[in-house]
């Protein structure tokens, strides 16, 4: 069976049926050449493919130092590739449903505390009092919306830099974000990101429809461009910059709700995460405050009782 036409046909199931983005359809064609040559090498076409096959491959993928983490989606990519073929009647067997996957040990996101992220937020404000010349006003505006914006609202990058210049003009205190998969979800803003918003849109173009608008192939600012510039942000706050990034922020937004008794599945409307499961990383911070609830409150926990 040649590969290249059920590729094409599942990445169009994917973008069609379920919204896929198009650095998620680049990510799955990555991962699905790369299964492909490793079937070309072994001399096996998608007919031949068994399940000791896919345990081969992943193993060989353990073998190349891969984290158990990429291994894992590489092997969720293939086997939904799979599942597309026997469902569509494309093959006679599912080759990866008896596969399980590597074990992925629980990694918890990089958090900035509370008062690192005043101290990032102090050294925006303080870099917007300080610039003489337009141009570095200008960055130095832009810098400091986005970091208000980013701990207000908890967006992905890729959303934050690609706001419209409207969010800058609305009268309401939420924003509608399209999300992955094109859902839609409401994020609060504060006032001071509002203000902020705000300040930064006084220099810039009219004829931009961005808010953050750069000469970059999408017309708005990279993620790149954000996540270096960010550096050199917390670089001046005294933080490390290996331990700072735009995901680091959004982590901090969903943290910081947690710690304040936050709900989870408010959070994960926030964060805009299809499934709890993915929100769930944030337990071990509820585990936490529980524990410290049950300390404080609990009426056996009262040394005084033991008097």
């Amino acid at each position: 069976m040649s590969a290249g036409p059920e590729v094409a046909a599942y990445l169009d199931m994917l973008a069609a049926e379920r919204g896929a983005a198009a650095n998620t359809l680049q990510a799955y064609r990555r991962d699905l050449d790369d299964y492909l040559a490793y079937l070309k090498a072994a001399d096996l076409d998608l007919d031949g493919v068994e399940a000791g096959t896919l345990r081969a491959y992943l193993a060989g993928l353990e073998e190349q130092g891969l984290k158990a983490s990429s291994a894992a989606r590489r092997l969720s990519c293939v086997r939904g590739f799979h599942r597309f073929l026997y469902a569509e009647g494309l093959a006679e067997t599912d080759p990866s449903a008896p596969v399980s996957g590597p074990r992925r040990g629980r990694v918890l996101p990089k958090v900035l505390d509370v008062a690192e992220v005043d101290r990032l937020l102090a050294v925006a404000r303080d870099a917007v009092a300080a610039a003489t010349r337009p141009g570095e006003a200008a960055r130095a505006r832009r810098m400091h919306s986005l970091l208000e914006l980013l701990y207000a609202t908890g967006l992905r990058v890729s959303e934050l830099v690609a706001l419209p210049r409207s969010a800058a003009t609305t009268r309401e205190r939420t924003l509608v974000i399209r999300g992955k998969g094109g859902r839609e979800r409401l994020v609060p803003l504060t006032d001071l990101a509002r203000v902020a918003m705000r300040a930064h849109l006084d220099g810039v173009s009219a004829e931009s429809p961005w808010l953050f608008p750069a000469d970059s192939e999408s017309g708005h600012l990279t993620r790149q461009a954000f996540a270096r510039d960010l550096k050199a942000v917390a670089a001046a706050a005294g933080i490390r910059t290996d331990r700072i990034s735009p995901h680091v922020l959004r982590h901090a937004f969903a943290s910081h709700l947690l710690q304040n008794g936050a709900d989870l599945r408010i959070v994960q409307e926030l964060l805009g995460h299809a499934d709890i499961s993915t929100t769930q990383i944030y337990t071990h911070i509820l585990d936490a405050r529980l524990k410290a609830m049950v300390r404080d409150l609990h009426p056996l926990m009262d040394d005084s009782r033991n008097e």
